[in-house]
């Protein structure tokens, strides 16, 4: 049961005083966070929560700032030689947690063994699929070439964390999650990963960029709600990610708390088995049907129309999201303006299934997280309700992140919620690996949950993928978009999450789209905050 808001205005009342106790302890910083990391291994597992966790001690060779757009990390410039090269300059000086240097031996040992990882429930090998040769020019400099021309290479790599070849060569997973390697150049160093607990960092001195403010961070895992929230009040912890929703307009008034946000990359959506047989879809008496109702593409266009995407926004997230049609957010490269959230109709749901062959209707389970995304939970239940109003008598099943990510990934489930970061600038990366058909050769499909398979639409994404020119491929994706999401609805948008922060007074951040909490871009204020 959620706490009042009586119990919590109880415990802000002693909020200031333990704030400014936390004050004194200003050389640990303590953060909470809405998600339970699996593995602090940088290549086990493409998934945000895990990535924003070990961007403590692992860089790339090309970041993303707060507002995703590309700058240097461990490489100072990058080119493009001709339609298929590209070199990159490293960053001199640069020493691995281990003490050995930074160079072009480690970066092709790093770009490689993604797809040496067994067992990855979503691989990152997807993000070097295109490479096909890697030139050592010289100790700082490498050449990567690819079959086709490669415009997206840089974005690609913002998603490849850089090992010490020298440390990782002959290490397990375990061995990363048991802190026995120190493979990392970031500006902290792993101390202790405890799952289900947390992780521990220490600075690591020899780091070549600005020297973080904080001799240790501890990152504590606290998935429920409740218990984050009470840890920040009773100063247990200094930050929190992901503010109980209905409290961030509270969090806002109280003086010894500051919020900070910001409208992310991250869009909500629901993934539709495309299979001609589905687990978990019935007759509205619960038999299983002898054909998947949800391949076809008016229903599947009916479960969108039944949506009050206004509703989930204002009340279930409490003002937390922004409805949309697209899978990029406004503003970004590749968003289609001319995809609008679909309107609640019911009776025009009610005609597609219908005519669909299901004028009565049919069952469906409904799954997703209840500890990742804001409301997530709430989301679900709420989408539940709108499906069986309009004659899709849906259940509801929600699991713990990594338990849910394990079924659907091996397509167990069917239908369910998710989110996905649209990162690198563009949505190119959830074009491919959400809706491209499935090749793991090519890194394509790496989390089509939802089985789709378009010839036409893998044609675009392949044309977009491989043109230089920005404009055109802009096009090309915004027409890929509009095939998958408003032909097909290959999957469902919901809305862009408003991501959330809380702190002790005293602290400042920088928020970031792409919902990474990283202690190195928390400070000390010299003043406190009015």
């Amino acid at each position: 049961m959620r706490p009042t808001l009586r119990h919590w205005r109880a415990l802000l009342c002693g909020a200031l005083l333990a704030c400014l106790a936390c004050l004194s302890n200003a050389q640990e910083l303590r953060i909470g966070l809405s998600s339970n990391p699996s593995s602090v291994d940088p290549h086990f597992v493409n998934n945000d929560a895990i990535s924003a966790v070990v961007s403590h001690a692992y860089e790339t060779l090309v970041a993303l700032d707060a507002d995703a757009r590309l700058t240097p990390a461990l490489a100072t410039s990058w080119r493009a030689i001709d339609d298929t090269t590209w070199e990159f300059k490293l960053r001199d000086g640069v020493k691995f947690h281990d003490g050995s240097p930074l160079t072009a031996q480690d970066v092709v040992f790093s770009l490689e063994r993604p797809a040496t990882i067994v067992n990855s429930p979503s691989s990152f090998a997807a993000y070097t699929r295109a490479i096909t040769g890697k030139k050592v020019v010289d100790r700082l400099t490498l050449q990567l070439t690819t079959a086709t021309p490669a415009p997206l290479l840089p974005n690609d790599l913002t998603r490849i964390f850089i090992v010490s070849r020298k440390s990782a060569e002959k290490a397990t997973s375990d061995d990363f999650n048991q802190a026995k390697v120190q493979a990392g150049t970031g500006p902290f160093r792993l101390v202790k990963f405890t799952p289900g607990t947390g992780v521990q960092f220490a600075r690591f001195d020899g780091y070549w960029g600005s020297k973080p403010a904080w001799s240790g961070v501890t990152l504590r895992a606290l998935p429920a709600e409740s218990a984050r929230m009470s840890a920040l009040l009773s100063g247990d912890v200094d930050l929190v990610e992901n503010v109980q929703a209905n409290l961030v307009s509270q969090f806002r008034q109280n003086k010894s708390l500051s919020v900070f946000t910001k409208v992310s990359s991250r869009v909500m959506f629901l993934y539709t088995d495309h299979r001609d047989t589905s687990p978990f879809v019935t007759d509205k008496d619960g038999k299983p049907l002898d054909r998947n109702p949800l391949k076809d593409a008016r229903v599947r266009q009916a479960i969108s129309k039944l949506i009050d995407r206004g509703v989930l926004a204002e009340r279930v997230l409490d003002q937390l999201g922004v409805p949309t049609g697209n899978l990029a957010a406004s503003g970004m490269f590749g968003f289609n303006p001319e995809l609008k959230p679909d309107a609640v109709d019911v009776q025009g749901a009610r005609q597609l299934l219908a005519e669909a062959g299901y004028p009565a209707g049919f069952g469906l389970t409904l799954f997703g997280p209840n500890d990742r995304y804001v409301n997530d939970k709430q989301v679900a239940q709420a989408i539940g309700q709108m499906l069986t109003r309009g004659g899709i008598v849906t259940k509801v099943q929600v699991s713990p992140m990594a338990t849910y990510v394990g079924r659907a990934s091996k397509k167990e489930l069917g239908f369910g919620l998710l989110g996905w970061g649209v990162g690198g600038g563009e949505p190119s990366g959830a074009l491919r690996g959400l809706l491209a058909t499935p090749d793991k050769e090519r890194g394509m499909g790496a989390t089509n949950w939802s089985s789709y398979s378009n010839p036409q639409f893998d044609a675009l994404l392949n044309e977009a993928l491989n043109t230089v020119d920005d404009a055109k491929r802009e096009a090309l994706l915004r027409n890929a978009t509009a095939l998958a999401l408003k032909k097909d609805y290959a999957i469902i948008p919901l809305y862009h999450q408003v991501s959330t922060w809380a702190a002790r007074k005293g602290l400042t951040m920088v928020p970031r789209v792409d919902e990474f909490t990283q202690a190195q871009q928390v400070h000390a204020e010299a003043e406190d905050r009015k």
